[in-house]
């Protein structure tokens, strides 16, 4: 088993999959922009220290993700992937970023084409979005008279469901496009805002939300949501119970 990469290595998928890579006998090398103890310094906006970072590395695990820029960081990754003989490049990816116009998700869509042309063996895995998207929609409104809950379903999944999957993955040959996975349940945005309210102990009124435009309807039309059976666990309640309080 060789040196496995992981990028965005600090962030919120990031911690539990090194956590779950290194307790299933990985060598893991963590990226970030930060210096500290247990990581590797490298810049994917900049290229600065990326070479160094991939030297000796056989799979790399693309946690990595920016409001802006992903595919030209994406870029930065893979050119050097490229160079170090990478065997496996496992990209992490969002559902419906093809079918849902923001912003985001076309960077994001233009980074998984910068995987599949790059040449280095790859998988690709989209998730739908985690807890936390869900509990920062509404913490967003605290200082609001009411909580707006927009009027559409989703499907969350926890983190450490995700790392589980990664993990299988890194584990696993190349496999371009895998399955995209989602939460166990489908649950009505009004539902969980509800649930958010008695965490949080706030008796504001809940208000459904609707908007005009090509993305509220995109996602009133399920593009968000992953066919069949869910593939995660963890439920948004949990996820509450044991979440710092927001």
């Amino acid at each position: 088993m060789g040196t496995t990469l992981v990028t965005g290595a600090t962030g919120t998928l990031g911690r539990p999959t090194v956590a779950r890579l290194r307790a299933a006998g990985y060598d893991v090398r963590s990226l970030s922009r930060r210096t500290g103890p247990g990581l590797v310094t490298g810049d994917l906006r900049t290229g600065a220290g990326i070479a160094a970072a991939m030297a000796g590395v056989d799979t790399v695990v693309n946690l990595a993700s920016a409001p802006h820029g992903d595919d030209v960081a994406t870029r930065t990754l893979v050119a050097a992937a490229a160079a170090a003989g990478v065997q496996h490049l496992l990209h992490m990816s969002i559902v419906g970023i093809d079918r849902i116009p923001l912003r985001y998700y076309r960077s994001k869509l233009a980074a998984e084409q910068v995987v599949v042309e790059a040449g280095v063996p790859h998988t690709i895995l989209r998730a739908t979005q985690f807890h936390d998207f869900v509990v920062t929609l509404f913490a967003a409104q605290r200082f609001t008279p009411v909580v707006l809950a927009p009027a559409f379903v989703v499907q969350p999944i926890a983190v450490e469901d995700v790392a589980a999957r990664l993990v299988e993955l890194a584990g696993s040959p190349p496999a371009g496009r895998v399955p995209d996975i989602g939460g166990p349940e489908v649950r009505d945005l009004r539902d969980l805002a509800f649930v958010w309210r008695r965490s949080v102990r706030t008796r504001r009124p809940v208000v459904p939300l609707i908007l005009p435009g090509r993305t509220f309807r995109a996602y009133v039309e399920g593009h968000g949501l992953v066919p069949g059976p869910g593939y995660g666990r963890g439920t948004f309640e949990q996820h509450l119970a044991v979440a710092p309080r927001r």
